[in-house]
């Protein structure tokens, strides 16, 4: 019998801060996206067990593209401008399964 996962989605926001100059995700106020996703998340019941799980993650190593989400089980890795971006992704990957290709990150962004 197949193991069922504790979480349908489970995202990580990548909230890490490099030195100046360097690109890193906290430069793009990642903070706040996380905060805004998780209370969206919340606000649509989608949170917990056999539901969505927004963590918050230290580099993620895709600081070109940032600032970055990744979303598994699927492995979808986006970038986003603003909460609009967020509100998307929320509607359209977690509640109806249609990943945002718009905001997908390209896959040969890295570091």
């Amino acid at each position: 019998m197949p193991r069922m996962a504790y979480y349908k989605h489970h995202l990580f926001f990548c909230l890490n801060q490099r030195g100046p100059g360097e690109a890193c995700c906290a430069g793009h106020d990642a903070q706040a996206a996380f905060d805004h996703c998780k209370a969206r998340v919340k606000a649509e019941g989608l949170a917990g067990p056999g539901g969505v799980r927004v963590n918050k993650s230290g580099c993620l190593d895709r600081c070109a593209g940032g600032p970055v989400v990744v979303v598994y089980p699927e492995g979808t890795w986006y970038t986003y401008v603003d909460k609009h971006d967020l509100d998307e992704i929320v509607d359209s990957h977690l509640k109806q399964g249609r990943v945002v290709q718009r905001l997908e990150l390209a896959a040969d962004v890295g570091r």
